[in-house]
């Protein structure tokens, strides 16, 4: 069940987001990820990330999307519960030139990879690789994990020069 709060402070921007819309994507993403169970999803404000975010992770902030991983008593019919700020997703989306609905979606596919037990910041890029094929084949842009690597280094002169050149009719 995705549940939406819409918070004050996005306006008109959530009327692109439709809880029958999300529901369908965030089925097609469950399936691709392989999660059997139910998954609760809330999508809230800053404010209530920023609640869950100390209540359980001891991090007084807000932040995009939160994975709370059903304990094992009940894993067969509950995965787990997810919570996205809708504000935080907003300002991420304008960041990243995409729409909110998006957004959403690119926060619901990472939230559902870690109620299947993946971790980024422990699995030598095996969640990024498989979330970068997953977001091509459910059709979303740049994921998570790929927008909080650094950028790449600055290209030398000789070799803008050499791009430079390819622009203009080179191959």
């Amino acid at each position: 069940m995705i549940t939406i709060e819409t918070p004050a402070s996005l306006g008109a921007k959530h009327a692109e987001l439709s809880a029958s819309g999300l529901a369908r994507f965030f089925n097609r993403a469950r399936r691709a990820v392989g999660l059997a169970g139910e998954v609760d999803v809330l999508l809230a404000d800053n404010t209530t990330l920023r609640r869950l975010n100390n209540t359980f992770r001891g991090k007084n902030k807000p932040t995009d999307v939160l994975s709370f991983p059903a304990h094992a008593q009940i894993g067969q019919n509950h995965a787990g519960d997810l919570a996205i700020s809708l504000e935080t997703a907003a300002q991420q989306a304008t960041a990243f030139g995409h729409t909110l609905r998006d957004e959403v979606r690119i926060l619901l596919l990472h939230g559902l990879l870690h109620l299947a037990g993946e971790d980024h910041e422990t699995d030598n890029g095996e969640m990024a690789a498989r979330e970068a094929t997953l977001r091509r084949d459910l059709r979303l842009p740049t994921t998570l994990i790929e927008r909080t690597r650094p950028a790449p280094t600055k290209p030398s002169k000789s070799i803008t020069r050499k791009h430079s050149s390819k622009r203009r009719g080179g191959k």
